[in-house]
């Protein structure tokens, strides 16, 4: 069930410690908000010269209130907090909140304070929120303790910047959204962001939980939780740069960056992943239209009255990962019999004027459109809305169409304004009927998002949005993953035993042990060995210069070596080269009709291990086609990530080539992230390249690199 954390959220009684009439010092802002509800439990000021803050009386410490104090929030320079934190204990205290900073952002030794402070508070059974924290809010239950008032509605808000929360909320109000707790996460030196989204999961009034977070700690743990949380859950994150891909010694190392990993236990979890704060409202916005609302597939009608907003709409959808398929004869058909002539019905939907006609052509479009079971969302674009905004007369038209509201420019004559005014209402209120018949997603983009006509549609949970990139993103937020369940996190395995040997035969011993198929091969040091591994196998052979990093790249791979006298001699030139300690002497497999794959393990410090798989072979890291999934991958999920590559056509089958066998392949994937996830001193481990051919898949190398 996760920590209780009640004390924290809805206290009996709360003091603030470091309380001041000084508006400079932030004991003054949380005073304040602590006193804006002093019916609902007590609340004490505490300033250790006593006299009055805020026209109330202070005592000069807890113990001087005389009684037990639930929820303790300090506020003091750094060097009295952790006397504080001990008073508070003292008095009863089950909640800390630490605004006071100096402790682990500070080096070492603030991290050593911060850790004992944290030991003393489990100790006695108490929750500490911070330090280096601004504050608590909850609204459901008048419990006011950070800085800035927020508006109350179903958001919970995680954020480690209290700037951004303040951005997040000015953004959020055009939108009607409001927030249920707001909590600063500090250090996280005891309540962790882990704590704080199982408890605002099972908060009833919590209707999404929007994080802001630069540490995650556990970032496993963070994914469980978001993904059991039976909610949606927003991230917003930074650090998505390639720095700590530099120093990897592999090339799945290289080719996974922090956003990569983010990225990955995203999908797997089901969580948003968004970039901005302005996305993070947008997301927030249409996941607040609900579940009723949520589609089964991304397959989109772009519903227009203008081409031009159609055309950009078009592209917007499906830079969001939505379809914008053409609509089939059956819907088109449908279309024609509410639509005129001229109007186009192929997908995107073009009403070409009629909506100046017969404002209510706008519903009765968008009524097909929902009704139309190849149709799974819908996205209108363009000049709905501005009837109504501009009541009295048309303007806002297309270039060389200064008073038509549309691209063909009609004149609507001198009352028109009006009656299209109250046309364009009457439609909206129609478009909302017919949402409330065939609940499928609907967002809006208008020129004139804030008119009457979209108000009414904002006001029935239909998202509204003035940039087309924003309704695109917000009906890619409701649609497909989450209807359809996400990946889902894989449990990771029991620790194996440690992986002594690192050469390439023992990583090739040990990923051979869990069913990875290889060609025969023989590691030698010297000639005599290296015939004694000829007369072993067949050729052609494979001459392989180990403990060399990126073999291919160094010369120190050798292939299609016909017989005994050819290896012999690329061992000798190659070790006149080289000089490398050994060698591996191969059987060369047959490359007929074969796609070069790779699959890798990198182990995040946050997230743990984390799967590469993409297409392989000397250009990985020169295409970079490939995907991410926190590891290990099952088979099925495997498949998944292999068909979506930007070459996947090449796996199907091109140019008179022959499929390969993806099922075999995915099978060697599982088996590979299930060996390195039950490895946790193996940092990154690595099979490149994988071949797979039409009968089957085969390992051709490998490398593990230890923590």
């Amino acid at each position: 069930m996760g920590r209780d954390l009640t004390a924290l959220f809805d206290p009996g009684s709360v003091a603030v410690v470091g309380a001041s009439d000084d508006p400079a010092k932030y004991g003054h802002a949380v005073a304040s908000q602590a006193l804006r509800a002093p019916g609902r439990r007590p609340v004490h000021l505490v300033n250790r010269r006593g006299g009055t803050v805020l026209g109330r009386t202070a005592a000069t410490s807890l113990a001087a209130i005389g009684e037990p104090v639930e929820l303790v929030v300090i506020s003091v320079p750094g060097a009295g907090f952790e006397a504080a934190v001990d008073d508070a204990l003292a008095c009863g205290a089950k909640a800390i909140v630490g605004i006071t900073a100096g402790f682990a952002e500070a080096g070492p030794e603030g991290l050593a304070r911060q850790q004992a402070v944290a030991d003393r508070v489990r100790a006695a059974g108490a929750v500490l929120v911070g330090p280096n924290c601004l504050g608590i809010a909850d609204n459901t239950t008048e419990l006011y303790l950070a800085s800035d008032r927020f508006a109350p509605g179903g958001v919970a808000l995680l954020s480690q910047s209290g700037n951004l929360a303040l951005e997040l909320q000015l953004r959020a109000a055009p939108h009607g959204l409001g927030f249920s707790r707001f909590v600063s996460l500090g250090n996280q030196a005891d309540v962790t962001l882990v704590d704080l989204v199982e408890d605002c999961a099972r908060h009833r009034a919590t209707s999404a939980i929007a994080v802001y977070a630069e540490d995650f700690g556990d970032g496993r743990a963070f994914a469980r939780a978001a993904a059991a949380a039976g909610k949606p859950v927003v991230l917003l994150t930074a650090g998505r740069g390639a720095a700590s891909a530099r120093s990897a010694q592999s090339h799945t190392g290289a080719l996974t960056t922090s956003a990569d990993v983010v990225a990955a236990a995203c999908r797997d979890a089901g969580v948003e992943l968004v970039h901005t704060p302005r996305e993070m409202t947008v997301v927030l916005a249409a996941l607040a239209a609900g579940p009723a609302t949520r589609a089964t597939g991304r397959r989109t009608a772009v519903f227009t009255d203008g081409g031009g907003h159609g055309a950009i709409a078009a592209d917007a959808a499906e830079d969001a990962g939505l379809d914008v398929p053409e609509l089939g004869a059956r819907a088109q058909e449908r279309l024609r019999t509410v639509l005129w002539e001229q109007s186009a019905v192929g997908n995107p939907v073009d009403l070409a004027g009629m909506g100046e006609q017969n404002p209510l052509s706008y519903a009765d479009t968008v009524g097909e459109l929902l009704a139309a079971e190849e149709v799974d969302a819908v996205l209108m674009t363009g000049y709905f809305g501005g009837y109504a905004a501009s009541d009295g007369g048309l303007g806002g038209g297309a270039a060389g169409a200064p008073t038509g509201g549309a691209d063909d420019g009609a004149d609507g004559g001198a009352d028109g304004g009006s009656v299209l005014a109250r046309g364009e209402q009457r439609a909206a209120r129609a478009i909302v009927t017919h949402l409330a018949a065939a609940p499928k997603p609907l967002v809006v983009q208008s020129m004139y998002p804030q008119s009457p006509s979209c108000r009414v549609l904002a006001g029935a949970g239909v998202p509204v949005f003035a940039a087309t990139e924003d309704a695109a993103r917000a009906l890619a937020a409701m649609t497909a993953r989450r209807a359809a369940g996400p990946p889902g996190l894989p449990a990771l395995p029991a620790p194996a035993a440690p992986l002594r040997d690192t050469g390439y035969h023992g990583v090739r011993a040990l990923l051979d042990s869990a069913g990875v198929p290889f060609p025969p091969a023989r590691e030698i040091t010297d000639e005599a060995g290296l015939l004694a591994a000829a007369a072993e196998f067949e050729g052609p052979y494979v001459l392989k210069a180990l403990h060399v990093l990126h073999k291919s790249d160094a010369g120190g791979v050798a292939l299609r070596l016909a017989g005994r006298e050819a290896l012999l001699a690329a061992h000798r030139e190659m070790h006149a080269r080289l000089g490398a300690p050994s060698y591996s002497v191969e059987a060369m497999a047959d490359l007929t009709d074969g796609i070069e794959l790779i699959v890798g393990v990198n182990r995040d410090p946050r997230f743990g291990p984390v799967a590469l798989v993409g297409l392989g072979g000397v250009l990985t890291e020169t295409l970079r086609d490939v995907a991410f999934a926190l590891a290990p991958v099952p088979a099925r999920r495997a498949e998944e990530l292999l068909r979506g590559l930007r070459t996947a056509d090449l796996l199907r089958g091109v140019r008179g080539r022959p499929a390969v066998d993806v099922a075999a392949a995915a099978a060697v994937i599982e088996r590979v992230t299930t060996v390195a996830a039950a490895h946790p001193e193996i940092a990154e481990l690595e099979v490149n390249p994988l071949l797979v051919r039409p009968d089957g898949a085969l390992a051709l190398d490998a490398r593990a690199v230890l923590l």
